[in-house]
C-alpha cells in the first residue's frame, strides 16, 4: 500500500553501514530524510551519496538526520562507501540501510514492478519529528536528485510547522511567505508583528517570520 502524506512513517529495525538501528528511535525526535537507491555501485547514486555527505551540516542545521537505503548488504555498502569517498572527494557520514530482504522497500512501496521487479525505485521521504510523512518523491534511475531543493522543502515545511505560513512558487529562504488561510486577519496582526500585505482576501503575504 502506498504511503500518503500525513501517514505515520512505518517503523523498522535493520542493519546499516553503522550498525543496527530502530528507525523511530534513531530519529530522536528530529526531522529525517530517507532516500533509496536501486543497488550499490550505481553511477548516479554514487554522486548523490557524495552530495549528501557534503551537505550533512546543512541538514543538521535544520535539525534533520539523513539515512539512505539500498538492497545490497552491509559489506557491499562498506566497499561502496570507499568508492564514494574516493570519487566524490568526501566522507560518507550517515548510515546506509542494508535491505537485502526488501523489508523496508516493501513497507515504503519502493519496488515498482513496471520499473523493475526486484530493485527499489529512487524514492525520497521527508518525515517530521511527529513521525508523519511530510513529503514523498520518486525519481527515475537516470535523473539525479536535487538535494538543494530538498533543503528548501525542509525550510518550507518547518516554517509551516512553526509559524503557520506557506511558501509561494519558487520561494527561497529570506523571501516573503504566504499566511495560511486558517489564520484570520485579526490573528495575523498578533502572529506577524512585521505586518502583512493583503493581495486578495485569500492571499496575505508577510516577511519570513524567522528572518
Amino acid at each position: 500500500m502506498a504511503i500518503r502524506l500525513g501517514d505515520e512513517a512505518p517503523n523498522f529495525t535493520v542493519q546499516t553501514s553503522e550498525g543496527e538501528i530502530n528507525f523511530h528511535e534513531w530519529m530522536e525526535g528530529k526531522w529525517a530524510v530517507l532516500f533509496s537507491h536501486p543497488k550499490d555501485f550505481t553511477p548516479v547514486c554514487t554522486t548523490e551519496l557524495g552530495t549528501v555527505a557534503k551537505l550533512k551540516g546543512e541538514f543538521e542545521a535544520r535539525n534533520c538526520k539523513v539515512i539512505a537505503l539500498s538492497v545490497d548488504g552491509v559489506e557491499d555498502h562498506k566497499k561502496w562507501i570507499e568508492d564514494i569517498n574516493e570519487t566524490q572527494n568526501t566522507t560518507v557520514n550517515f548510515p546506509i540501510i542494508a535491505d537485502e530482504d526488501r523489508k523496508v522497500s516493501t513497507l515504503y512501496d519502493m519496488i515498482h514492478p513496471n520499473a523493475d521487479n526486484t530493485l527499489t525505485v529512487r524514492s525520497v521521504f521527508i518525515i517530521g519529528p511527529d513521525k508523519k510523512v511530510k513529503l514523498s518523491l520518486t525519481y527515475p534511475a537516470s535523473t539525479g536528485r536535487n538535494f538543494d531543493e530538498l533543503l528548501r522543502t525542509i525550510d518550507s515545511l518547518q516554517l509551516t510547522s512553526d509559524f503557520q505560513v506557506a511558501t509561494p512558487a519558487n520561494w527561497k529562504d529570506g523571501e516573503d511567505c504566504v499566511i495560511v488561510p486558517s489564520v484570520s486577519d485579526e490573528e495575523a496582526k498578533t502572529k506577524f508583528p512585521k505586518g502583512f500585505t493583503t493581495v486578495r482576501p485569500y492571499l496575505h503575504m508577510t516577511p519570513q517570520p524567522n528572518r
